[in-house]
């Protein structure tokens, strides 16, 4: 929707057709007569727009999306999102939308005015230049609506991966094991209970949910916790919620499942 805002930008009116409500369809259209990339993109948008209709028309029209070779996606429907940004969609899963609108800004004067967006010298490169890299990506499959909470940090998933090893190499499969931490100066199994509780807390909130989201997470940061004692390393995180931003540090010991003798 943006990439479709920037080349609307005062687009000239013979450009965009004096009959079609489409003004993006009409570019791509127009560009495609001088320009062969822009008019493979028109071929296969058009295949796609025909089946669309064959699917609306006939009850077994989705087996004919899911047939279809090297269309616009991998996926076997087109939601209306998908159709109402067909053409830009079309050109970015083939990996071409950036050389077009590259041809385009260098063309600027045939279908801008002076002070649209594509033709100005700079702006107009630049969105040229900042569309390689989505062009560069393999659209095998596009994210859920609840992406947030499904797609972790490379840090949560290099911690996931510390804490699960650590469980792992416990003798007994079947139950999951509690953190081993054993606390020196204790009066009884309620404090340490609540501290492991406390621990346990911790280690779950690193992981991404409904309610918190790690934003950042380094691990190795010293902290003196008193003037007579060394610095302990530990694992330090930035965690997001609804109202609120909330920086947490535990020491690389508990995140590691043991505490060993240590207060």
């Amino acid at each position: 929707g943006v990439v479709e805002a920037c080349l609307l930008h005062m687009l000239k009116r013979r450009a965009a057709g004096f009959l079609r409500t489409d003004k993006v369809a009409a570019l791509f259209t127009k560009v495609g007569k001088t320009y062969g990339v822009a008019g493979d993109i028109c071929k296969k948008v058009q295949e796609l727009q025909q089946q669309v209709e064959s699917r609306k028309n006939q009850p077994n029209g989705q087996e004919a999306l899911k047939r279809q070779g090297s269309t616009t996606s991998k996926a076997p429907t087109l939601t209306p999102q998908a159709i109402k940004h067909i053409w830009v969609r079309t050109a970015l899963i083939e990996k071409v939308l950036d050389k077009i609108v590259q041809y385009i800004v260098d063309n600027c004067s045939k279908y801008y005015e002076k002070e649209a967006l594509l033709a100005d010298p700079v702006c107009g490169p630049i969105l040229a230049s900042l569309l390689v890299g989505p062009c560069a990506l393999e659209y095998t499959k596009l994210k859920t609506a609840d992406h947030y909470w499904t797609d972790p940090s490379a840090d949560e998933l290099v911690q996931r991966h510390r804490i699960h090893g650590v469980h792992g190499r416990q003798d007994s499969p079947s139950k999951r094991p509690a953190l081993g931490i054993r606390k020196r100066h204790s009066s009884g199994s309620t404090s340490e209970d609540r501290f492991a509780a406390s621990a346990r807390e911790y280690v779950e909130s690193l992981h991404q949910n409904s309610r918190t989201h790690l934003l950042y997470g380094k691990n190795n940061v010293l902290v003196q916790p008193k003037d007579d004692l060394e610095a302990i390393p530990g694992y330090l995180s930035l965690h997001q919620s609804a109202d609120s931003l909330t920086l947490k540090w535990t020491p690389n010991q508990l995140m590691n499942g043991t505490l060993g003798d240590s207060e």
